[in-house]
């Protein structure tokens, strides 16, 4: 229905983002990372996400299309809603996330709100398969042909495959994976490099 709004930030409340858009005030569901990119009186745009259950009709909305993507698979996961998902973005940005699936690791999930162990295992066991399969069809060729040869491949790879998943294109990748020293970075350090290179 919609795929971003773009307008004022007019307030900024809890986990919502009020954006004046041609005299309308859009109220966003949204999490406290994105609401940590915003300010009131400034010109913001937020990838949205309608959610329609029954009686009930809500607006979300992220800082990034990584987050707006990241939101969509939790919501996905059986038990876990758009209030949960919202808690687990607000924990940390969404190369956070993806890692901390892919690695299985229960930490950054279960800091978040109202998320207990069975439930961050649930999302890990629905979705670590699911970005490993969608991480199967990326080919990595041209990431590692624009990188030096000597040591980091690994690395390149599996950054590369978590910004894949974020939804970022193979040349997105390449472009922004040229410019990073991935020899000397952590994993977390080139996908964190590499994402602010793309926003840019």
């Amino acid at each position: 229905m919609f795929h971003y709004i773009s307008g004022t930030v007019a307030e900024l409340l809890p986990n919502i983002a009020v954006i004046d858009c041609g005299g309308v005030g859009f109220q966003i569901n949204t999490s406290a990372w994105s609401l940590g990119q915003l300010k009131p009186g400034t010109q913001a745009r937020l990838y949205t996400h309608v959610y329609i259950r029954d009686d009930v009709f809500e607006l979300y909305g992220f800082a990034t299309k990584s987050e707006k993507r990241c939101f969509e698979l939790l919501i996905g996961v059986s038990g876990v809603g758009p209030k949960a998902a919202v808690s687990i973005l607000s924990v940390g940005a969404p190369e956070d996330l993806v890692l901390s699936i892919l690695s299985g690791e229960e930490r950054v999930l279960t800091a978040a709100s109202g998320v207990g162990k069975k439930t961050a295992q649930r999302v890990i066991l629905e979705l670590k398969d699911k970005l490993a399969k969608e991480t199967e069809s990326v080919s990595f060729a041209d990431v590692r042909a624009a990188a030096p040869a000597v040591g980091g491949q690994g690395r390149r790879g599996d950054a590369a495959a978590a910004l894949a998943v974020l939804g970022y294109s193979n040349a997105e990748i390449s472009a922004a994976l040229k410019q990073i020293d991935t020899d000397t970075l952590t994993l977390e350090e080139i996908i964190k490099a590499a994402l602010q290179r793309m926003i840019e």
